[in-house]
């Protein structure tokens, strides 16, 4: 296990140094802050003195080892909008993405393994049927549409939910969450249900596509020939098989839904990290989306880290290949 990890964190140090090298570069290189952060009135004085003060005087790779140097020791830069360091800002806003985020991936488990269960047990049925052709709607309909008509239904026509914002928090650990409150859950519901139907629709499809393969295994077959219940096959042999590809998946949509929940964030008005990288993008504001960037790419490497090996726990042949390479 020990030579595992230590190959997988030279390759997630790698993998976090060559996105920030390309996420440096390729947003340092488009785009001129200066036009959109001093007023037009400004003589070539003032103008000079604003680049100056920004760094933007200097060539892009010395901006480049400037912003390594000052990397290494924790700093990603000031906003320039904001006149405070970026990754301040964006610790601010994280705790609300996190909560979203893995508030939807609660969701997409509670809802997903379940159906994609119940339709690989009874694909015949109407609700087995009705399951796996909700999943492709789920598939299909864009995040944006899907939260806006889900504000129609339940902010506008049947006035129940709040149609955005964050609500009421509590501070729990020094940290303001929404859960934790009554108008925060309500707050908290749509944007997660949102963030979470395409995600429930594919854990779905993958259950019910690993509980028809396990179904056919021969260790299925010789527990039933044992006498075992069925709740007992399903719950120990059949489950166990199937949350291999589906713990790989989530860990990497878990990902995903941190990264893009900018649209979702956007839809209703949820002030988290994607929020906060739409308004930088606007104002050009470098030091904030690259630190955005950087953070989501640290934060993906991790993610993937942990799911390989909870991978290992859950299958021994990937141990057993682990110690044999």
């Amino acid at each position: 296990m020990l030579p595992f990890l230590f190959r997988r964190l030279g390759q997630s140090a790698l993998v976090i140094a060559v996105m920030a090298t390309l996420v440096f570069v390729g947003v340092y290189a488009i785009g001129n802050p200066i036009d959109i952060l001093i007023s037009p009135e400004a003589d070539e004085a003032e103008r000079a003195a604003a680049i100056a003060r920004l760094g933007l005087d200097k060539p892009l790779w010395l901006q480049f080892l400037v912003f390594v140097k000052s990397a290494l020791a924790g700093d990603l830069g000031r906003s320039f909008v904001h006149g405070v360091p970026a990754l301040e800002l964006i610790l601010q806003r994280m705790p609300a993405t996190l909560e979203l985020a893995f508030t939807a991936l609660v969701i997409s488990i509670v809802l997903g393994i379940p159906a994609g269960l119940f339709a690989g047990l009874k694909p015949d049925s109407l609700a087995g049927r009705a399951i796996m052709t909700g999943s492709i709607f789920g598939f299909s309909l864009p995040n944006f549409w899907l939260g806006l008509m889900l504000i129609l239904l339940f902010a506008v026509e049947l006035q129940v939910l709040p149609a955005g914002g964050r609500g009421e928090t509590r501070m729990l650990f020094g940290i303001e969450w929404s859960f934790l409150t009554l108008d925060g859950l309500k707050h908290l519901i749509l944007p997660a249900l949102t963030l979470a139907i395409y995600k429930a629709s594919l854990v779905a499809r993958l259950a019910y596509a690993g509980t028809r393969e396990a179904l056919l295994q021969d260790f299925v077959r010789f527990a039933r020939a044992k006498g075992l219940s069925p709740a007992r096959i399903v719950g120990v042999h059949v489950l166990k098989t199937i949350l291999i590809p589906v713990v790989t998946v989530i860990g990497l949509e878990l990902g995903s839904m941190i990264a893009f929940a900018v649209v979702t964030e956007t839809v209703f008005a949820w002030p988290g990290m994607g929020k906060l990288l739409i308004e930088s993008i606007y104002r050009l504001d470098r030091p904030v989306v690259v630190a955005y960037l950087i953070v989501v790419v640290t934060m993906f490497v991790i993610i993937n880290l942990a799911v390989d090996v909870i991978y290992t726990l859950l299958d021994p042949r990937v141990r057993l290949a682990t110690k044999e390479a």
